[in-house]
């Protein structure tokens, strides 16, 4: 293994790759609507200030404000002002969301006409303001493709509207040599790079020891893992537990107890989260619903809701009633599942899926005909405070992958909703959660019934589509909440919340002054390297040719870049496409245009 910490290196190196190329990818992107474009001049910030201090202005008829004095780290002091009444709350929020998306063309977060000057100097003095007990420098992607780049792009714009300093965390990033030969475009954003094996996921980004071994000596102060690859086994958080260095996601406990399939719906079902008949259906757990107690499900207790041959599956299949789906607990991403409508088959597809998933112990659920996918996005820190960030539909998949997902979910009445949302947080208290999750749902619209069917202990692919409607970074709370900030001192969250976003404040979650509400309609389309004439199955290539325009309400990120590729160890997807708009038809509208106006041309099959 061989490490490389010169940034001009790494660029040599793939500059001499592109002489060497032919093929030519082009972003045409409109200098307004990039994303990273973080060099701004002195005198567009204060423009910028002049300008969302028109937008936010307080009518004259507006009731009491509150006013905060918050001494930075340079000696200066932030005046931060906030309406306390609902009306003008709303109206400011408003304004501030319609200036971050005139700024960027999508909003994570972006505020920062709040402050003149940097919020912090440095990760450690910011730790240090928001009550945070750890120091977070620099980081390990231990991922590759839009996974990597989406976490250091986010990352980095927070860091700009902190530190007003996009490279005050620094990332390093592990990159096979397929990788390297394929021109990956996260490879460009990462400060430092370390080769590693080359070959299948487990071999280098789900190998636990290696990511570890990797972060000790480099050294980082914690790891990023996002989704996919190693992010949701348990291994990897706890052995970085044991060397010292922090896992941004859940602890192994929670991991271990909703990131299995298995152990989730037993816990679901022992909070009174409705679930559909399946082989544990008789198990339940003696606990107090709805308290922090750090769950966990005894072996034997799990063990009676799998089976290890068919033969006893094939009974509970009887017991259940077909058409069951037989599913690994450790499957995912439309692996190690199958859907089984009578007994005779049932042998043959308890097998394949025992093939797809090796050593995964396998259940059975019962079939649920005509539902929509719904999922909840939960947020969670140290101190035990849980909180929900609305809903998304993802019902439209092929393969058992999502293709199509939109924020906030409109199929379901608002009341049904946020009873998911409630449970979903309830769930998260009962093992402990900290960090990002999703709590997935089948929804019923004919008699408005819902069903948990599992929890994402990571972050998943589709984030942004809440990013849009929350103005959350939620990346950037994955790394806050890492450092032991808790949620009501995060700026977003509390924003959202309707506080005052440099406020000092305790915020009742359960029962808040100000409502959060969803603003706005998102709607995301993923695009993937698949060849429909053998069954959609994932395609490599290389690119010759990419067109994409960002433009105010769109904008998308992709894991090809000039000279760029796909090898046969990536990920399908290497390019996610997000539209906003302020209802749901103004949302569809924009994206149908983006997806009319994206041009690729290379050697492999592309869907969208």
């Amino acid at each position: 293994m061989s490490t490389h910490r010169d940034e001009k290196g790494l660029d040599s190196k793939l500059d001499e790759k592109n002489d060497q190329q032919s093929s030519n990818v082009k972003f045409d992107l409109g200098a307004p609507q990039l994303n990273d474009d973080y060099d701004q001049s002195v005198d567009n910030e204060a423009d910028d200030q002049f300008e969302f201090s028109a937008l936010s202005k307080p009518s004259s008829t507006s009731s009491m404000d509150s006013t905060t004095n918050i001494t930075n780290t340079h000696g200066s002091v932030v005046n931060t002002k906030m309406p306390l009444n609902n009306d003008t709350h709303s109206g400011n929020k408003s304004a501030l969301r319609r200036y971050a998306r005139q700024m960027s063309g999508v909003s994570f977060g972006s505020t920062s006409s709040f402050r003149q000057q940097p919020f912090a100097a440095t990760p450690k003095a910011l730790s240090e303001i928001l009550g945070g007990h750890r120091i977070i420098n620099k980081i390990l992607i231990a991922n590759n493709g839009i996974a990597a780049v989406k976490c250091m792009r986010s990352i980095r714009r927070w860091s700009y509207e902190m530190f007003r300093q996009e490279n005050a965390i620094k990332f390093v990033a592990m990159v096979t040599p397929e990788d390297m030969k394929a021109n990956a475009e996260y490879i460009r954003y990462a400060d430092h790079y370390v080769n590693v094996q080359g070959g299948p996921s487990h071999m280098n980004y789900s190998n636990c020891e290696l990511i570890v071994d990797i972060a000790k000596r480099f050294p980082v102060e914690a790891v990023w893992a996002g989704w996919g690859h190693a992010s949701e086994n348990p291994k990897l958080p706890e052995l970085l537990r044991h060397n010292g260095i922090a896992f941004i996601g859940p602890p192994e406990q929670a991991m271990w107890a909703l990131g299995d399939k298995i152990a989730s719906t037993i816990i679901a079902q022992s909070a009174d989260v409705p679930t559909l008949t399946w082989s544990g259906s008789h198990i339940k757990l003696k606990t107090n619903v709805g308290e922090s107690q750090n769950v966990n499900v005894p072996m034997e207790l799990y063990e009676q809701a799998c089976f290890a041959d068919y033969q006893k599956g094939l009974e509970s299949a009887i017991k259940i009633g077909f058409p069951v789906m037989i599913k690994a607990s450790e499957g995912g991403g439309g692996k190690g599942i199958r859907k089984c409508t009578k007994s005779e088959e049932f042998e043959n597809l308890f097998r394949q899926v025992q093939t797809e998933v090796p050593g995964s112990p396998i259940f059975l659920m019962k079939y649920a005909d005509s539902c929509r996918h719904l999922e909840v996005q939960i947020i969670a820190d140290e101190s035990g405070q849980a909180i929900s960030l609305f809903g998304r539909d993802c019902s439209i998949q092929r393969r058992h992958q999502k293709i199509i997902e939109e924020a906030p979910a409109v199929i379901a009445p608002r009341e049904i909703l946020e009873q998911m949302e409630k449970a979903a947080v309830r769930l998260a208290k009962m093992v402990g959660y900290i960090s990002a999750g999703t709590v997935e749902y089948l929804y019923n619209p004919a008699d408005q019934t819902f069903f948990f069917l599992e929890l994402n202990p990571r972050l998943q692919v589709e984030h942004p589509c809440t990013e849009m409607i929350t103005d959350v970074n939620l990346p950037a709370c994955q790394l806050q909440i890492a450092m032991g900030i808790s949620l009501h001192r995060i700026k977003s969250i509390r924003l959202l919340y309707g506080e005052e976003p440099l406020g000092v404040s305790p915020i009742d979650f359960d029962n808040p002054k100000h409502k959060p509400v969803p603003n706005g309609h998102a709607i995301a389309a993923r695009i993937t390297s698949e060849n429909p004439d053998e069954g959609f199955k994932p395609s490599s290539g290389t690119v010759e040719e990419l067109n994409f325009r960002s433009r105010q309400n769109v904008w998308g990120y992709f894991s090809i870049s000039s000279s760029g590729g796909l090898h046969e160890f990536a990920d399908s997807q290497f390019g996610h496409i997000f539209s906003y708009g302020d209802t749901r038809d103004d949302a569809r509208e924009n994206l149908v245009v983006a997806l009319k106006e994206l041009s690729i041309r290379g050697d492999f099959h592309s869907t969208g």
